[in-house]
């Protein structure tokens, strides 16, 4: 059995994280066993999960810019004491450079660098990510990635390998009395219901989505919008929303072990954001047959449904508010034989990182 060592920041329930353990679950686990080195003093959402499958989770200092002399230090002595981690798979996009220096460093021979998105969040660290970005490749010695677009903005010209960013199919295709059941539950009745599932952060630019929602009111007065996910921008956004009175217009779900059902209440789902990778959401929202509207920041290539259109960032809100209003009345149904086999579906696709790293065993003759 070879363990790889997965880098992430936290393993609470996110598209990545997610992503990671629909893997993880359907992997060989007699082969392969998975390892998290997270940089959170907190257990997170999946560890409890992690621990049961057979997984070791470790505790790294925060990747702040004051710890790093710290970081550098408790990742030498963990590589000393772990002799066992000839791979490192690294999942935190420009920062990866830091555990994957700290490997090279402790000559581990194959650190994984994985691409998830197509730009920087412009927070403090933002100038260190952009020189951090620029010297990944001098410190990783493989590349992958969720996307095309991904790919080419943190590797250039490298060649990676795509590792789909695949999902339990049948936990979302659409299922018309769940959905009655979840509204029911969740005390809806006739309401046009707009969603969204994203971390409360800039990168998805809530202000915007608060934005038009705000104008879809003019035209739909019994539109209600839900937000699954929780951030840094929570009290911005609640404030917003207070702001312009859409209290009683706007519920705030938190993370949730449901999202699965919960794309069964929505009517369509809006996800304006800034830049992404090939969003995890966004395949979950279209297999579960959802009308969704992306913004044209989202890579192209996680289209696959013809419900799924593009607006362009910059488009006014009345456009932005046409296409919500265009997506009225379309019927959802089960898309199950026709998805058979999508590169998506984790019954798929949980071979090709298997084969991955069984590839990269047998050259590296580790």
């Amino acid at each position: 059995m070879i363990r790889i060592l997965q880098c992430v920041n936290d393993m609470h329930r996110a598209g990545l994280e997610t992503m990671l353990m629909n893997y993880y679950r359907n992997i060989d686990r007699e082969k392969i066993q998975f390892d998290f080195l997270t940089h959170r003093p907190q257990r997170s959402d999946y560890d409890d999960e992690i621990e049961s499958l057979g997984g070791k989770i470790y505790y790294a200092p925060r990747l702040y810019p004051q710890n790093y002399p710290k970081y550098y230090k408790w990742m030498k002595q963990f590589f000393s004491e772990h002799p066992e981690y000839k791979i490192i798979h690294s999942h935190i996009d420009a920062m990866s450079y830091l555990p994957l220096k700290a490997a090279k460093k402790a000559n581990i021979p194959v650190r994984i660098a994985h691409s998830h998105n197509t730009s920087i969040d412009k927070d403090f660290k933002y100038l260190l990510k952009q020189y951090f970005r620029s010297r990944i490749t001098t410190v990783a010695t493989d590349y992958c990635t969720c996307g095309q677009e991904a790919g080419k903005f943190l590797f250039g010209n490298k060649d990676f390998t795509f590792i789909p960013n695949a999902i339990e199919v049948d936990k979302f295709l659409y299922d018309k009395d769940l959905r009655n059941k979840k509204r029911a539950e969740l005390g809806m009745k006739d309401e046009f219901v707009v969603g969204h599932v994203g971390r409360l952060s800039y990168q998805k630019n809530h202000k915007l989505l608060i934005e038009i929602f705000n104008s879809l009111l003019k035209l739909e007065r019994n539109a209600l919008l839900i937000l699954v996910g929780v951030g840094e921008k929570e009290e911005e956004i609640k404030k917003q929303i207070h702001e312009l009175g859409l209290d009683s217009k706007v519920k705030f779900l938190g993370n949730r072990s449901d999202v699965n059902e919960l794309y069964q209440a929505m009517d369509v789902f809006v996800m304006p954001s800034f830049f992404e990778g090939v969003p995890v959401v966004g395949i979950e929202a279209q297999f579960s047959d959802l009308p969704c509207i992306f913004s044209d920041r989202v890579p192209k290539e996680v289209k696959f449904n013809s419900k799924t259109q593009f607006v362009k960032l910059e488009a006014t809100l009345d456009e932005w508010v046409k296409s919500i209003e265009r997506t009225k009345n379309i019927e959802r149904n089960s898309k199950a034989k026709d998805l058979q086999n999508s590169k998506y579906d984790i019954k798929v696709a949980h071979s090709i990182l298997e084969n991955y790293y069984l590839d990269i065993v047998n050259k590296k003759g580790l």
